[in-house]
């Protein structure tokens, strides 16, 4: 399928660093952006980002061979409400959020067909966010996992793949409950105990000193903390389920932990220690 006019709704960190890749790997078709403030498109369009701007819905759409949603997950099923009826018969729909079976579940109960719809999710992002945090090098060498369903045709499929082949991603497919399940563990658990953790510090008394005096492996660990709450919010919600099943997991390990330390069993806590630095150290990649 030949892709000559993308539309972005929702031109922040996601979809800016999506166009800028792509331009920069010389893709020439036209790229507009969708926003509701008009601040966000001007900064948009200043980073080259987008040809062409509007906050109105119907416009962004109309006459594009790819519709990228990149807007918070409990925003999706509204924005595809409000664009199901400007689609061209074969125009692709894919997005970039977090959490895949909610998408599908929302773009089957809205959308006619599904033959167009490809959900995918880019692992890459950063604590910023705006089209002014957006970086044509976000995604490369970063993976991009698309999750089509059996309706889902082929074509708009390898289109979608080509797409972000020229971000320099690498990209892959799975299962969307099978997505959910894998990073419920590996992206949105670590988020959960950096928010809760930061927040946790941040009620004692002597929060400042734990501030001022934090080493390097905490301000590594809590940096994820500085996310944004609405797309973070709008993930656990979407994911609660898989969220769940990861956090009693975590709940019970720490308890085990815990009744480790209580009863001063050094050797079970250097066997624990042992196996995660091995499991770590053997998947540098993570």
């Amino acid at each position: 399928m030949v892709i000559n006019r993308i539309s972005i709704i929702g031109t922040g960190l996601i979809g800016c660093s999506f166009a800028l890749a792509i331009r920069q790997a010389g893709y020439t078709g036209t790229i507009v952006g969708f926003a509701r403030q008009l601040k966000t498109l001007e900064e948009a369009t200043s980073i080259g980002a987008i040809d062409e701007s509007t906050t109105d819905m119907a416009t962004a759409v109309r006459g594009a061979d790819l519709v990228m949603l990149t807007v918070p997950m409990m925003a999706m099923r509204s924005v595809l409400l409000q664009l199901k009826d400007h689609l061209g018969a074969h125009t692709i729909v894919t997005d970039g959020g977090s959490v895949k079976a909610s998408f599908v579940n929302d773009a089957r109960d809205v959308l006619p067909s599904m033959q167009y719809v490809v959900p995918g999710h880019p692992i890459a992002g950063r604590e910023l966010s705006g089209p002014l945090a957006a970086d044509p090098e976000l995604y490369r060498d970063r993976r991009v996992l698309l999750t089509p369903t059996h309706e889902t045709l082929p074509a708009a499929t390898a289109a979608v793949e080509a797409l972000w082949q020229l971000t320099g991603a690498v990209v892959e497919q799975l299962d969307a409950d099978h997505h959910d399940r894998v990073l419920a563990s590996t992206s949105h658990l670590p988020h959960m105990l950096a928010f809760g953790l930061v927040d946790m510090l941040a009620t004692r008394q002597e929060s400042e000193e734990i501030f001022r005096y934090a080493a390097g492996g905490f301000r590594d660990f809590s940096r994820i903390a500085s996310g944004d709450p609405t797309m973070w919010r709008d993930i656990c919600l979407t994911n609660k389920k898989e969220l769940g099943v990861a956090l009693n997991e975590l709940i019970d390990n720490l308890q085990r932990l815990d009744a480790m330390i209580e009863a001063s069993d050094g050797d079970a806590l250097g066997a624990l220690f042992d196996r995660a630095k091995t499991a770590r150290d053997k998947h540098t990649a993570c």
